[in-house]
């Protein structure tokens, strides 16, 4: 299978990053070029990638924020991040499609789990589909119910793990 390792983002990981969301999310849900550059510009401390064979193939990032849900702002626009904020959002857990099942996501999640321990947020928020509750929970998450994010036109659930 290959050594996982997980590491923090560098501004060269850019476009492997910015291919591997167009490739993971439907082109409404992906974030752009742009706002990848500003997120690791922003929030590098909290934003991880996996790497297999020293090549990336998989990351996770998010923001810091005050809010116990994520808002469909705090995708956009990077302002809104609060370095010493009571959340830690995750915006994506991106694994490439033939890298998937081997447990790279949940490498990525648990080391993402640590640093909001470490840094002694609250709480570790993130919206997902219905058909990803159940894996969300396997962390303890709980699921909070449908969210309020029309991000991509789609229906999301909020999820919440309390630190």
């Amino acid at each position: 299978m290959g050594e996982i390792v997980i590491r923090r983002v560098k501004k060269e990981d850019l476009d492997k990053i910015a291919e591997i969301e167009v490739e993971c999310f439907p082109a409404a849900e992906a974030a752009s070029k742009q706002s990848i550059e500003e997120r690791i510009a922003t929030f590098p401390e909290s934003f991880l990638v996996a790497e297999k064979n020293r090549e990336i193939v998989g990351f996770i990032n998010g923001c810091a924020t005050n809010s116990p849900v994520i808002y469909d702002a705090l995708y956009h626009d990077s302002s809104h991040h609060i370095p010493d904020g009571e959340s830690l959002a995750v915006f994506g857990l991106d694994v490439l499609p033939e890298h998937q099942r081997q447990g790279i996501a949940a490498k990525l999640m648990n080391y993402y789990i640590e640093i909001a321990r470490t840094d002694c947020r609250k709480r570790v928020i993130l919206t997902c589909k219905d058909r990803l509750v159940h894996y969300y929970e396997y962390f303890g998450f709980v699921n909070n119910g449908i969210s309020e994010s029309t991000y991509g036109g789609a229906q999301w659930f909020n999820m919440t793990l309390t630190i």
